[in-house]
């Protein structure tokens, strides 16, 4: 059985559907059978099996003949499976062709969509640890490696908890922060900045700009961590404009 379990895995690997993994199996263990025999040993209705026969003709993967009025199916030698990955690979570059053909027109549409916000929702640490990785891949590449916060002190320690090491990360990758902290507590890591809105009330969101983009971070009423991320140049480039003005304020 587990050998069995193994082939079924190996041939919908090379793209045939659980059914047809079967009905092949069941062909080659039978030897040249009728419909109703092949449908008793792979346990499918004899009218999917005959459907699903027709499409491993098709593959080059089952014969049939007649004989005595009857219709009997048999399975090609297994070494013809090597000739469906080939048909498989000669399909995928035919469409990587017609792909290439298409790729400028759906760029096109994609860039005159660039205009419209884009807004993504994460939520647990996963999710947290995907938006801060985004800071540091999108800054990395950015001109001047450079991003702004506004930090909570009741909301950085999901910070660490979803990416403990979120600051190593990002000195490694050479991109510097400047901080704005609301609330207590807070201190510097390396290419970093930091000065203090106020040290006695915390803000409930901590808030990243960076790379054309805005992240808000906060927990929701099950102390659970959520955020998302706005996607616009107009919101990211007022944001800095604010964070600019507020830091030369304190």
């Amino acid at each position: 059985m587990f050998l069995f379990n193994m082939i079924e895995k190996t041939l919908k690997k090379i793209g045939l559907s659980d059914k047809e993994a079967k009905i092949y199996i069941a062909c080659l263990k039978l030897g040249p059978s009728p419909v109703r025999k092949i449908a008793d040993e792979s346990g499918i209705n004899r009218g999917t099996v005959y459907d699903i026969l027709k499409a491993l003709i098709e593959l080059g993967l089952i014969s049939y003949y007649h004989q005595d009025k009857h219709q009997y199916f048999i399975a090609e030698d297994p070494a013809k499976l090597t000739e469906v990955i080939d048909q498989k690979q000669s399909q995928l570059e035919k469409m990587r062709g017609e792909l290439g053909e298409v790729i400028p027109q759906l760029k096109s549409i994609f860039d005159n969509a660039g205009n419209k916000p884009i807004v993504k929702f994460y939520d647990g640490d996963n999710g947290i640890k995907m938006i801060l990785q985004d800071v540091i891949s999108c800054c990395q590449i950015d001109s001047n490696k450079e991003y702004y916060v506004y930090s909570s002190s009741t909301i950085k320690k999901y910070i660490y908890q979803a990416y403990p090491e979120f600051s190593k990360d990002r000195i490694k990758a050479g991109v510097s922060v400047k901080v704005i902290s609301i609330g207590p507590g807070g201190q510097t890591q390396g290419l970093d900045s930091r000065k203090w809105l106020t040290k006695k009330e915390s803000a409930p969101t901590y808030t990243l700009i960076y790379a054309g983009k805005v992240a808000m971070i906060s927990v929701d009423h099950h102390n659970r961590p959520i955020g998302v991320i706005i996607q616009d140049f107009n919101i990211y480039q007022t944001q800095k404009i604010l964070f600019e003005f507020t830091w030369e304020k304190i």
